[in-house]
């Protein structure tokens, strides 16, 4: 690399550690984040991070010769990406604390999708997770409107859920359909400024639900504090759903009953004495039933036993993952920046 080339990637490193000052943890927030800065024409990195290997059984999912990439850099805060098939191939993904939805394609070109998400100001007020519904429709988890909305074939937007009982949700973080089309989801009171004593706060805890395709709202769960990532088993039966709070850093598992409820679950993996930075966040399975978590430090591979395989480590924490291309490649968007890696497995793709 030339010195201006050095010279460069220094500068963008020092930018993207700059905009990070101010940002909103699990514990709470600082100061309100600079106006992102989006690389126009970021240069693919290799070896981007790096596999810490635990258990020999994770040399069958992430291949042994598995590199890490940076694929763009510049965000605020990404979040909640999704692989889309149809009309062309691409990846969605949020940026919360920009107030944005990007599209990334395969050969490398960055656009907006949504710009802004939320007409108003705040340190988290964009969208978060985002998923497929089974029709393949868009759906937008948003944090600075409260609600659960849908994108219509025509561009318009459906609200789908954006009260309990009368009261307005938190701010909905995740979600997932199970097989016979319910949208289960996260609702943590991430969006708000101060967050559980915020003025704004209506509803007094944080829940899991899941929304019928006629839409009826159930709560599920209200014991977690802070229900954040959420994913299903391969064949259904086992609903994960991470809790982002700092003094209980878990991934739950829950049996789901024949009537889709949930049973009071069982800690499936506990990270609370991980000193790295991050909570469990975003979560994907794989078709073999492997969770795929992030959490401190990296993406936390873990067999449907609740085993510890490794972790695959990007340059910068990651918040969420999604299956993209033919099901092998693992995206990852992790605060500034966005990454992916090759691996062995097949996901499973909404």
């Amino acid at each position: 690399m030339t010195w201006a080339g050095r010279r460069g990637e220094v500068m963008t490193k020092w930018i993207a550690v700059s905009m990070l000052v101010g940002f909103c943890g699990v514990s709470g927030c600082i100061s309100e984040p600079e106006e992102p800065v989006i690389d126009p024409t970021p240069e693919l990195e290799t070896s981007a991070g790096s596999i810490l290997r635990v258990d020999p059984a994770l040399d069958a999912i992430v291949p042994v010769d598995a590199r890490i990439e940076k694929l763009h850099a510049g965000f605020a805060f990404t979040e909640g990406p999704v692989w889309v098939q149809q009309p062309s191939p691409h990846l969605l993904f949020s940026d919360v604390r920009g107030n944005a939805i990007y599209k990334w394609t395969p050969n490398g070109d960055l656009s907006d999708f949504m710009n802004p998400v939320f007409d108003g100001e705040g340190p988290s007020v964009g969208s978060n997770g985002l998923t497929l519904d089974p029709e393949g429709r868009l759906i937008l988890m948003e944090h600075g409107k409260r609600q659960v909305t849908r994108i219509e074939s025509d561009g318009t937007h459906t609200v789908l859920a954006d009260r309990y009982e009368g009261k307005r949700l938190n701010s909905p973080n995740d979600g997932a359909y199970s097989a016979d089309g319910w949208l289960y989801f996260t609702d943590p009171p991430y969006g708000l400024p101060q967050q559980d004593k915020d003025p704004a706060k209506e509803l007094d805890f944080s829940g899991i639900y899941r929304l019928s395709p006629a839409g009826d709202l159930e709560l599920l769960n209200r014991e977690q504090t802070r229900p954040n990532g959420i994913a299903f088993s391969p064949d259904g039966s086992t609903l994960y759903v991470a809790n982002s709070d700092a003094e209980h850093k878990v991934w739950m598992a829950y049996n789901v009953m024949d009537d889709g409820s949930l049973d009071s679950g069982r800690i499936f993996f506990d990270v609370t004495a991980e000193i790295a930075s991050g909570s469990p966040d975003g979560l994907k399975v794989d078709q073999e039933g492997h969770v795929f978590a992030t959490g401190p430090g990296g993406v936390w591979v873990l067999d449907p036993t609740g085993k510890h395989l490794g972790t695959i480590q990007p340059n910068e924490v990651p918040s969420n993952v999604a299956w993209g291309n033919d099901g092998r490649t693992l995206y990852m968007t992790a605060r500034t920046g966005l990454y992916r890696v090759a691996l062995t497995t097949q996901g499973l793709m909404p």
